[in-house]
């Protein structure tokens, strides 16, 4: 499982146990709140000073943070989009950053991630 895989199947897990902070405005509360356990931030996101105020707030808080290329695709992988009858991903809303506070239940996904964050440290 590689480590996007692994990504999605941890936030489908937090989504469904209500652990997930979408957006910048939820993002920073619950990073100030010290509830944070994982900060997802999208690379393409167009506000420099966005990006700097997350990177600055995981810093001081020491939360691990973890960048994706695209916001459409952290977007959908945050439940953000509608999903038709084949199964697919429609009218998908970008998403700058996602901040895990609960990861649910325990999986394979959410092992590959943390031995990931481990080999970075």
């Amino acid at each position: 499982m590689d480590l996007n895989t692994a990504m999605q199947v941890v936030m489908k897990k937090a989504l469904a146990h209500d652990g997930l902070a979408r957006g910048l405005s939820e993002t920073t509360k619950a990073i100030e709140r010290g509830q944070c356990q994982l900060c997802i931030l999208a690379e393409n996101c167009d506000q420099a000073d966005y990006k700097k105020l997350i990177e600055a707030l995981c810093k001081e808080k020491n939360v691990n943070m973890i960048t994706v290329p695209d916001a459409k695709q952290l977007g959908e992988w945050a439940g953000l989009c509608r999903i038709d009858a084949e199964g697919t991903a429609r009218k998908v809303v970008g998403c700058s950053s996602v901040v895990i506070k609960d990861y649910g239940e325990e999986s394979e996904g959410l092992n590959v991630l943390t031995s990931h964050l481990k080999s970075r440290a």
